[in-house]
């Protein structure tokens, strides 16, 4: 597939995208933040100022064409103009995950060679420094906020607005260097560096062009035309290609708004102050409001609880319809609008999504059951295909081509293609330049014609186009039947129920299914409390015999759902376990986009796979944690095990085994 060399409408860089909002929509809001509960404005004019002065500061600083300049912290204004203000003195910014290990850290910025760094606060400065022998080039750090830093050693750690100030006291010695730098830049150019999560391995860094970008950003906001008067809310982690695609591509592109909200703490209450138009989340983000909703409701009235479930009942069976504009008859439609009035319209509003004319989720499957909930409400959620190799899109859905078990028809400019093992490929002009430092994995998932391998399997229906995704092509495998084993299907069917947070299946060469699940310590929580159920710890949550019970109904439940399929009957769950601890980054167990690590989680709870298949009733085990401040500790727990009913098939009809 041949590239485009020419850049869109001629804007061949994100700061030639500024220079042009800059002037177009001088006056309009560019980002916002919220502090100490007020909301501040910026609009294009005044970032266009503030990034100016950012990168004559750097220049200041030394700051060289081609260095590699690391972002860490929350979502801030001044981090991501700090990305745009490396890209026009022709470095590279580098965001990394703010919540990221010592070790995790030390490794992105050795390996990209990162000479400066710009964070937010002291808890990243105080890392930075902790790892700091260990990175060779790393020679200065900028922090946003100044709290606890004053009696640190200032020589080579800067104020972010003390180098905006000497970048304005110097802009006339180096005006004209900046702007040789900045018509340097093209569509070649490389935009950012972002790092895989590394679900199988060390992360590897994805070199981003400034073609891959803005033409990603140009085809989607086409797509579901987007324009200069969306809102956004920018809080999922700068280091994610999500993020960079809605809060610099595509807001650049089109010239909206992207939101701030003052902290994790307070976002829903931002999200609903904002009342965002254009919504992205991961599944898990919809499926932790989807729990809070379900909390509530158990909480509410008997009157509310009917009246919550009588129009969510309709809504399920004639809002999608409704919100993709098929027929549907009148007294339906006169009921939903009661429900819209009395149920819908205040949960919408709640949840913040009464603006939201797109939504999408992507990240990995959504359980089809969470999906139809919110198109049911009448938000138009949608699902994407997408990688931080694709820069971001690789399949859409269009408008009233939504459904839950695809993930759309190929994003404008992009070809599929299937290989005979089921593995899905394409290419765009989104595909990622390289991985850096890494000529043999690049030519591994990328060959000669651009065609990459995404490592997940699935095929695109006949007639349709669309593209249905069946599990990582590493985690698809067989049982020892010969049947299809694809764990991700029954763990996205589990995490539908609120008591549920994770799942993971196993089964690959066994003759049967068993389960891990984590519950959810805020809805098992609260049903505690209500049922006047004491406890100290998740450990002892988890093991209480009222909660196993309760979630042995919902595999059973998931089991008989299943059955009904008859590829995927045989990935039933025999036996579960209810996990004594939280899966979590720090130990190793997820990235930190929150995908399970599989692999290293069957190979640290090892006895644990063993006592689910050897018939088992308790299992004594003991597992290394991390704590918040870093330290290693150690916690021990006897886990009950049980046998969940399976369905098997006869004639068409679901019968318990």
């Amino acid at each position: 597939m041949a590239q485009s060399s020419q850049a869109a409408d001629g804007l061949a860089s994100i700061p030639a995208l500024l220079q042009r909002n800059a002037t177009r929509f001088a006056d309009k809001p560019a980002y916002r933040e919220k502090e100490f509960g007020i909301w501040q404005t910026w609009t294009w004019s005044d970032i266009k100022r503030e990034i100016d002065d950012l990168a004559l500061g750097l220049i200041n600083l030394g700051v060289n064409e081609g260095d590699f300049i690391a972002i860490i912290g929350s979502n801030r204004p001044q981090l991501y103009w700090s990305m745009v203000a490396a890209q026009s003195v022709g470095a590279i910014p580098v965001p990394v995950y703010n919540d990221s290990a010592a070790e995790e850290m030390a490794y992105v910025l050795d390996h990209c060679g990162a000479r400066f760094a710009i964070v937010e606060d002291q808890e990243q400065v105080d890392k930075v420094i902790d790892i700091q022998d260990r990175l060779t080039l790393f020679e200065h750090m900028i922090y946003l906020d100044p709290r606890g830093l004053r009696k640190y050693d200032h020589h080579k750690l800067h104020q972010f607005s003390h180098v905006q100030e000497q970048g304005r006291a110097a802009r006339d010695e180096f005006t004209p260097d900046l702007e040789a730098r900045q018509a340097k830049l093209t569509y070649a150019s490389t935009c950012v560096m972002l790092y895989t999560s590394g679900t199988t391995g060390k992360p590897k860094g994805v070199v981003l062009s400034n073609r891959n970008i803005i033409e990603s950003a140009k085809s989607s906001c086409e797509f579901d035309k987007l324009a200069l008067g969306e809102e956004v809310l920018a809080y999922l982690p700068m280091a994610w290609v999500g993020d960079f695609i809605f809060s610099i591509g595509q807001a650049y592109w089109s010239g909206f708004c992207v939101n701030c909200p003052e902290s994790p703490e307070t976002m829903m209450t931002d999200l609903r102050e904002i009342g965002p138009t254009y919504f992205f989340a991961p599944p898990r983000v919809f499926e932790g409001m989807l729990t809070n909703v379900m909390i509530r409701m158990e909480d509410a009235s008997r009157f509310k609880k009917r009246l919550f479930d009588h129009y969510m009942a309709h809504a399920r069976r004639v809002g999608p319809a409704i919100l993709d504009g098929k027929p549907v008859g009148l007294m339906d439609r006169m009921k939903y609008a009661l429900g819209n009035l009395f149920v819908f319209g205040p949960l919408k509003n709640t949840l913040g999504f009464t603006n939201v004319r797109v939504g999408y989720t992507a990240g990995e499957a959504i359980g089809p059951e969470i999906f139809s909930f919110y198109r049911s409400l009448g938000i138009n959620l949608k699902q994407l295909y997408g990688q931080t190799e694709a820069s971001v899109f690789i399949t859409v859905q269009p408008d009233g081509e939504v459904r839950d078990d695809t993930v759309g028809v190929p994003a404008p400019g992009v070809e599929l293609r299937i290989a005979d093992n089921g593995e899905v490929f394409y290419r765009s002009p989104g595909t990622f330049e390289s991985y850096y430092k890494n000529p043999e994995s690049t030519a591994s998932t990328k060959d000669a014609e651009g065609w990459v391998a995404t490592g997940d399997a699935g095929f695109i229906e006949p007639g349709t186009g669309h593209l249905r995704i069946i599990d990582r092509a590493k985690d698809v495998g067989k049982m020892e039947d010969g049947s299809l084993f694809a764990p991700k299907y029954v763990e996205n069917k589990l995490k539908f129920y609120p008591n549920i947070l994770e799942a993971v299946v196993f089964g690959n060469g066994k003759d049967r299914c068993t389960a891990f699940i984590n519950i959810d310590l805020q809805a098992v929580g609260n049903w505690a409390e209500r049922n006047n159920i004491s406890y100290s710890s998740y450990q002892e949550l988890a093991g209480h015999p009222s909660v196993l019970d309760a979630v042995q109904k919902h595999v059973e439940e998931v089991n008989a759902s299943v059955a009904q399929d008859e590829m995927l009957s045989g990935c039933q769950i025999h036996r579960f376990l209810i996990l004594h601890k939280e899966l979590d980054a720090d130990d190793g167990e997820m990235t930190r986009t929150r995908k399970v690590r599989r692999r290293i989680v069957e190979d640290k709870f090892h006895d644990l796979v063993k006592a689910l298949y050897d018939g088992s009733q308790t299992v004594s085990t003991k597992t290394e944690v991390t704590y918040e401040d870093g330290r290693k500790g150690y916690i021990s727990a006897t886990l009950t095990l049980r046998d969940a009913k399976v369905f098997p098939i006869v004639q068409g009809k679901v019968a318990a085994e």
